[in-house]
């Protein structure tokens, strides 16, 4: 699955306005992003796509040394998970 980077997404498929999976941010140029929402289509339903695009913001946020806030409730769960992810988890002030 190839993973590529939209306008405040990430998203899988040939383009940005008709993917397969993505994952939508919000406040992408600031500190702290938030991850608004992740939606994976049929076509890739059970194939881990939605792990890896939350895995890709993850990267993302660390090779860019900013903060998450997983909003969406999948975002929230892979949060849970994996915590390593708690790296770029941002807890406020």
């Amino acid at each position: 699955m190839e993973i590529k980077k939209g306008v405040n997404k990430f998203y899988i498929g040939d383009t940005e306005e008709n993917p397969f999976a993505l994952v939508i941010l919000s406040d992408i140029e600031q500190d702290v992003i938030k991850i608004e929402h992740t939606y994976v289509y049929e076509q890739l339903k059970g194939q881990g796509a939605g792990k890896e695009l939350i895995k890709t913001v993850v990267d993302f946020a660390v090779e860019k040394n900013k903060k998450l806030i997983p909003v969406c409730s999948f975002a929230q769960k892979e949060f849970d998970k994996n915590k390593e992810y708690e790296r770029v988890l941002y807890r406020g002030i």
